[in-house]
């Protein structure tokens, strides 16, 4: 008897846990709340800005690699101007676009930080992906920061490193 109890708590066990299939995706942020308009007449500043991530890192050889989860973080370093991001776009290793994040400029708070998530179980990015931003600032104004978090754990074993973003233009 204490052998079936323990097999059927065994078995709800298994089926009470559900995977995050690679195809699923979980938008932390919602972009479409976050769309504004850009007067013309305003006098901001624009830049672009690059962040490598990675998805997969070398393990032992080029041929094993790891997985890892990306958290990119968007900092509004000013305390009263809010910034604007107009485009976001995420490549792979081989510089094929995967995903444009939104498609009119959308606003970032005052001291506010964005994360965009990539699972450790969605590959695509590979070994070198990485994230173009361009964005404008008020005159006057602190540029925005970029930065990606890597991590992944396994058993008692973790990891977990920085990129930082490099303005490019």
């Amino acid at each position: 008897m204490k052998k079936i109890i323990v097999l059927v708590l065994v078995l709800c066990g298994f089926y009470s846990c559900k995977e995050v299939s690679s195809n699923e995706e979980y938008e932390k942020i919602n972009w479409k709340a976050r769309i504004t308009t850009i007067n013309p007449t305003d006098s901001l500043e624009s830049g672009k800005s690059y962040l490598s991530v990675y998805s997969q890192i070398y393990s032992y050889t080029q041929h094993k690699t790891y997985n890892l989860t990306a958290m990119i973080s968007i900092r509004n370093t000013s305390e009263k101007d809010s910034i604007y991001l107009s485009n976001i776009k995420y490549y792979d290793t081989h510089g094929v676009l995967l995903k444009t994040y939104f498609e009119n400029p959308v606003y970032v708070l005052p001291m506010e930080t964005l994360d965009i998530v990539i699972n450790e179980i969605d590959i695509a990015g590979g070994t070198g992906g990485n994230f173009i931003f361009d964005w404008q600032i008020p005159k006057d104004c602190s540029e925005p920061i970029f930065e990606g978090i890597m991590t992944s754990t396994s058993g008692q074993q973790g990891l977990s490193f920085l990129t930082e973003g490099k303005r490019i233009d």
